[in-house]
């Protein structure tokens, strides 16, 4: 579905729904596409998928080892959002 950003404003409680229910959401300005809605997906393999997609794309500059992907997965609990580390006082 296309949406000028003048209609989004009024409709932007149902369009978050509809990206999350796997329907396309392009915003537009004056009849040209700017923006697309997306759900987001939360979880390990997410973040692997993306971060596979970052390197096929050659926007990572640095060539990552076996296991570089997966480097920061101690960062993250198993529904993909960041993990409260505790600091250590000495």
């Amino acid at each position: 579905m296309r949406v000028s950003v003048t209609h989004a404003k009024v409709r932007l409680g149902d369009l978050p729904r509809r990206a999350e229910a796997g329907e396309e959401v392009v915003l537009t300005r004056r009849g040209r596409s700017i923006a697309t809605l997306v759900a987001m997906q939360t979880g390990r393999e997410a973040r692997h998928a993306i971060l596979d997609a970052i390197g096929r794309a050659g926007a990572a500059k640095a060539t990552a080892g076996p296991d570089a992907s997966r480097s920061q997965d101690f960062l993250y609990g198993g529904d993909g959002l960041p993990t409260r580390l505790e600091s250590q006082a000495s």
